[in-house]
């Protein structure tokens, strides 16, 4: 799997694509993250990627050029290393508030493209040209207001990587993740020592050794 972001800020990826479960997947060659810096696409002599909104108003707009040539030249890159790559094997995303919700139905379906390009939005927006033209789907990761997309851009890489075979050390934490294919909030509490500390006790069937009554147990928690 292949996910290939494109920012105005790099740096921001390098820690957290290197540590933990990604570290690890990317280690392996389960995934790969590409990051690619959006001013390298620009075409002003001072790498400028935004300008002033049309009919006025606050603050700048992320402009159609570099985004459509960066996406370009990722397209160009991945039909080089692979010339059996076909257009239903890349997804074009671009990282905006007024998008489509982001859950773990929509994980599942993107995991099943070999290349994810993600586009972080700053500034006031991007040109809406590049929702309109350009991308295959603009999402949100939620009912919130972020300073740019490369938080949400993380979210989405973490979330599908999860669903990629080899990526989780344990196959079976699938079987117990919080959410399933609907979004629906299902998960039991955890516990581990010690088994008292202070007043607060682990509650006694996850003591008992009885596997059948933990079951009962944690899945009565999952639904309530």
């Amino acid at each position: 799997m292949n996910f290939h972001i494109i920012t105005i800020f790099p740096e921001v990826f390098e820690k957290y694509f290197q540590v933990g479960i990604m570290g690890r997947a990317q280690e392996s060659e389960k995934i790969k993250v590409k990051v690619y810096n959006l001013r390298d696409y620009s075409q002003n002599k001072h790498h400028k990627v935004d300008d002033t909104p049309y009919g006025g108003g606050p603050g700048m707009v992320m402009a159609v050029q570099p985004i459509v040539d960066c996406i370009d030249d990722i397209k160009k890159r991945i039909k080089e290393e692979n010339l059996q790559i076909s257009r239903d094997d890349i997804k074009v995303i671009l990282l905006s508030a007024k998008g489509k919700k982001f859950n773990q139905k929509k994980a599942i379906q993107y995991k099943n493209f070999k290349h994810l390009i993600l586009i972080c939005g700053r500034y006031e927006g991007v040109d809406e040209r590049i929702a309109e033209y350009v991308v295959d789907e603009e999402i949100s990761t939620g009912e919130y207001i972020l300073s740019g997309g490369e938080l949400s851009a993380m979210t989405v890489v973490d979330v599908v990587s999860r669903l990629i075979p080899g990526v989780l050390g344990n196959e079976k934490s699938l079987d117990s993740e919080s959410f399933d294919i609907d979004g629906f909030q299902a998960d039991f509490p955890v516990y581990t020592k010690p088994e008292k500390f202070g007043e607060w006790k682990v509650p006694e069937v996850l003591l008992s050794g009885d596997h059948g009554k933990i079951r009962e147990w944690r899945e009565k928690k999952r639904l309530g």
